[in-house]
């Protein structure tokens, strides 16, 4: 009598593991780093392997204490230092993408048993508790370049943006992102305390010039958000692998878009500037590679459709009336958090199956 295995499905595959996966990702990576390098410089480059180290040896360390096995050639524990690193500014001070990596693969990953049982995205929550613990080194110390807005630099115009305002901005140089100066500007518009010059600025945003330099990653930011050019090249890399799924950076983007068009503008609905939302911050990293984390993202088509777009409300909501100009990592971790909900929601009903009617 000969016996069979029985095993849980696919049974059929194209050799596809984790490992592959996910120095696959790290590859697709590299280009926003080498943006980082080219307007940045090295301290961001060392910066993210720092991040990096520090991630595959804190679960080297946890997996060894626990006396499981040690998993750091899969390469998770690369991706997620990387991508706590590319969303802190790249002026930072050493220790902070140390102690983001060790909460966000000791608290985040390993805490819940390691790979494939975390709820939600190791990183994004590594980046939470450091926004949360030293919010001031996380909000400053963006860029040491200027930027341009149409023809005129930042520096020129923040002297102009408001016209007896009580308010100020501050150096706009190392203090503010692209998404940081749309919402004071927009803030001090819709509260009436600015004159036509902030009107000006916040309209120049969505200039050609500007969003060239969104695009190519000319403006201040996280180390690897900026270069929204450098992550769309690794992203289709990885749609084309189909290591990730598309509906999910497209309901996200889509949404974005939409909802910042209709409720991002200063003469009503439907002015927002589409574009710039949609390059600016970490809209783009998030989508692509964050977003679509298979572990904390659903499993079903429609539960990912919703996900993306429960993630672009978010994001537009803390955007436009947060207290923080960005909403991409904490809408991605709300919507972690939704994932059981939404796959059981939309969950396809079993071939066959009636529900029974009840007795009454």
């Amino acid at each position: 009598m000969k016996l069979l295995n029985v095993s849980t499905s696919p049974h059929l595959h194209e050799g596809v593991n984790v490992p592959r996966v996910m120095w696959t990702v790290v590859a697709t990576l590299i280009p926003a780093l080498i943006a980082a390098f080219i307007f940045f410089g090295w301290y961001s480059v060392f910066l993210t392997i720092l991040g990096i180290i520090t991630a595959v040896v804190t679960e080297a360390v946890i997996q060894l204490a626990t006396k499981r096995e040690v998993t750091i050639s899969d390469g998770s524990a690369v991706v997620t230092g990387m991508l706590l690193a590319y969303n802190i500014p790249p002026t930072a001070p050493w220790w902070l993408p140390v102690v983001g990596a060790i909460f966000a693969v000791g608290i985040g990953k390993q805490i819940f048993g390691g790979l494939g049982y975390n709820p939600v995205n190791p990183a994004l929550l590594g980046r939470a508790f450091l926004m949360a613990s030293w919010p001031v080194q996380m909000t400053t110390g963006w860029s040491t370049k200027l930027y341009e807005i149409g023809t005129s630099t930042v520096s020129g115009l923040k002297t102009h943006i408001i016209e007896g305002g009580n308010q100020m901005l501050g150096n706009l140089i190392t203090s503010a992102t692209p998404l940081n100066l749309a919402q004071q500007v927009r803030g001090d518009i819709v509260s009436g305390t600015a004159g036509e010059s902030a009107h000006t600025v916040f309209n120049q945003l969505s200039s050609l010039s500007f969003i060239e330099n969104l695009f190519w990653g000319n403006i201040g930011g996280c180390i690897g958000e900026v270069s929204a050019a450098a992550l769309l090249l690794g992203a289709a890399v990885l749609v084309y692998k189909h290591y990730i799924e598309w509906r999910i950076p497209i309901s996200y983007i889509g949404t974005v878009a939409f909802l910042s068009w209709m409720l991002g503008g200063i003469e009503g609905l439907f002015s927002g500037p589409i574009l710039f939302h949609i390059f600016s911050g970490g809209l783009i990293l998030g989508a692509f590679f964050m977003a679509t984390d298979m572990v904390t993202s659903p499993v079903t088509r429609k539960g990912r459709v919703i996900f993306g777009m429960g993630a672009g409300l978010l994001t537009v909501v803390i955007r436009i009336w947060g207290g923080y100009p960005e909403g991409v990592s904490y809408s991605i971790l709300l919507m972690n958090l939704a994932v059981p909900l939404i796959d059981k929601m939309t969950n396809a009903k079993v071939f066959g199956f009636q529900k029974a009617k009840s007795k009454s």
